[in-house]
């Protein structure tokens, strides 16, 4: 396959599914930022969340003072924000475009009419009036493009280089979902320290409960904790079930072993460097222990998990794309 078109194909499925975790990660600050809280606390929430993905200086660049409205606005219809929404599925789209001989008419259909779509939502209003139901429609477009392409694609090169774009783009949103969580945990989900203020035990644990749920809907994993664990909802077992099940579909380790398996069928001559990179971070997820990395920290290991999932995705651009720009 010519490197070009894999390039095409790669970046499609990355801004389809970026554009799904961008309403993921924006879903969870909605519903936390309804819970009662200081609005020091809700603005630390929303900074979080803009730092963890990388565009805290760009909006502060832009915008200045901080409301909830401003960052909605700057993560969903913003085309100078190449992660907002609206940049990834006008991208998504294009990629698209430039391979559609490679793709099947419901594939290219499906990305198409998101495009179309997001215009008339963002026209009628729907963002303001109910930004839930907006992220609901995001989500199911993005579910609908991999399960079309799954349903109507010949499972071929191009098949793959969708695949492994998914789940590397996965990969490093679930991390970044979990550390915006963890590492901002007091500051967006808990009154404002200075404030001093205490709260009864049990309101305190309502709090935990709601918190956590919306973390664990985020990401469509609330059922699957009740499932797995069938008890109170804790941080240790939410780090566990999104870094090390692999049976729970948007976990690192899920991500991972999809990853290195899409990288077994599109081997090339010069990629062995790049299968054993990506084999040795899925053995680490496979092996790892949650006590451990809890007490090593959670925000160093995904920090460095994101670094080498970054690592990862220039290799894969070297070995079978078009190189980025130095």
């Amino acid at each position: 396959m010519l490197s070009r078109t894999a390039d095409h194909l790669f970046w499609m499925a990355r801004y389809t599914e970026r554009a799904e975790n961008t309403a993921r990660m924006l879903d969870v600050n909605v519903q936390t930022a309804l819970m009662p809280q200081s609005a020091h606390a809700a603005e630390q929430g929303w900074r979080a969340m803009l730092g963890i993905s990388e565009l805290l200086q760009a909006f502060d660049d832009k915008y200045g003072l901080l409301t909830a409205r401003d960052v909605l606005n700057f993560m969903v219809r913003d085309p100078d924000n190449p992660s907002s929404i609206v940049s990834c599925l006008t991208q998504a789209r294009e990629n698209a475009r430039a391979v559609r001989g490679t793709l099947t008419t419901e594939v290219w259909e499906t990305q198409n009419a998101t495009y179309l779509e997001l215009q008339n939502k963002l026209r009628s209003g729907l963002l303001e009036r109910d930004p839930s139901q907006f992220f609901e429609w995001v989500k199911y477009r993005s579910h609908l493009s991999r399960g079309v392409t799954i349903g109507t694609m010949l499972k071929d090169e191009a098949f793959y280089f969708i695949r492994l774009g998914t789940f590397l783009e996965r990969a490093d949103n679930t991390a970044r979902i979990l550390d915006v969580k963890f590492h901002g945990a007091k500051s967006s989900a808990y009154a404002d320290e200075a404030e001093e203020v205490a709260e009864p035990p049990e309101e305190e644990s309502r709090r935990d409960f709601y918190y956590w749920a919306a973390i664990l809907r985020s990401v469509s994993a609330f059922e699957i904790y009740r499932k797995v664990y069938r008890d109170v909802i804790t941080p240790e077992r939410v780090a566990e079930l999104l870094m090390l099940r692999g049976d729970m579909p948007r976990s690192l380790l899920a991500c991972l072993a999809e990853v290195v398996s899409n990288l077994e069928q599109v081997r090339n001559d010069v990629s062995a460097d790049t299968e054993r990179f990506a084999g040795r971070l899925h053995a680490e997820l496979k092996f790892g222990d949650i006590h451990e990395i809890l007490k090593e920290g959670l925000h160093d290991y995904l920090t460095e998990f994101l670094e080498r999932i970054f690592e990862l995705g220039n290799r894969v651009s070297r070995d079978f794309l078009v190189p980025l720009a130095a």
